[in-house]
């Protein structure tokens, strides 16, 4: 069984709003996403999280989404491939930054929400995110959606000399493609403990997940996203450590 890391999206509480429970996921998955204040998070939360997760031995990345708190990056948002470029560049700034004050370094950039549906969809989208890490240096890699078929991703990615990590999630519902159910749609957020366990196992296992229109899809896996939010989600990601060992 191939071991995959588990990555979490963290630090994304903002001012007095809490949300999340970083401290009692942190020791149980293998890298962070740390939200960079367009969706959600503010320095305060940011240097405290990346505190924490250097604490705990855990990769740092970059979480960027488009400007747009009020619907926590979720809304897809006209931006062009330039405007994407000089976010992506102006969140991991801002979070690196804070890493280097703490005695770290981010390592990867994953983008939040509707970035990173829209990214996936539209390849000028990805070539500006790419071109971001690219610009930035320090070999850091680029946290993207596995599919069915990643060709293209690959192909875009070694044009720009930007290293993939490709993921996959455990709670999240497929179409035949690779490509997320929107959450509106049945199926689309397991919330059972148990099969959130088992399509982690069968991830890690390189078993064909059934997609919505029943056809078996087989995803390469080098990362599994988990949540932590609540207490079902941090006793799966508990289940899932203790599972892939």
């Amino acid at each position: 069984m191939n071991r995959p890391l588990l990555n979490c999206d963290m630090g994304e509480s903002l001012g007095a709003w809490r949300m999340g429970a970083d401290e009692a996921v942190m020791p149980h998955v293998d890298c962070a996403n740390i939200a960079c204040g367009f969706h959600a998070s503010d320095p305060g939360t940011m240097r405290r999280t990346v505190a924490l997760a250097l604490a705990h031995g855990v990769r740092i990345g970059a979480h960027p989404s488009y400007p747009d708190l009020v619907g926590f990056g979720r809304r897809s948002m006209a931006c062009t491939p330039e405007e994407v470029e000089d976010m992506v560049l102006y969140q991991l700034g801002a979070l690196d930054g804070l890493c280097r004050a703490e005695g770290g370094r981010a390592s990867y950039v994953k983008p939040h929400g509707a970035l990173y549906n829209d990214m996936m969809k539209r390849p000028e989208l990805l070539r500006a995110v790419l071109r971001a890490l690219a610009g930035y240096g320090g070999g850091l890699a680029l946290m993207l959606l596995a599919r069915r078929d990643n060709v293209e991703a690959e192909a875009l990615a070694a044009e720009a000399g930007v290293p993939l990590l490709f993921e996959a999630f455990a709670d999240r519902g497929y179409d035949a493609q690779g490509h997320l159910l929107a959450r509106d749609l049945p199926g689309a957020v397991h919330h059972d403990p148990a099969r959130v366990v088992a399509q982690a196992l069968a991830l890690a296992r390189g078993e064909a997940l059934t997609a919505s229109d029943g056809s078996p899809l087989r995803l390469r896996v080098d990362t599994l996203c988990v949540h932590g939010d609540n207490e079902a989600s941090i006793a799966a990601v508990k289940a899932i450590r203790e599972a892939l060992g």
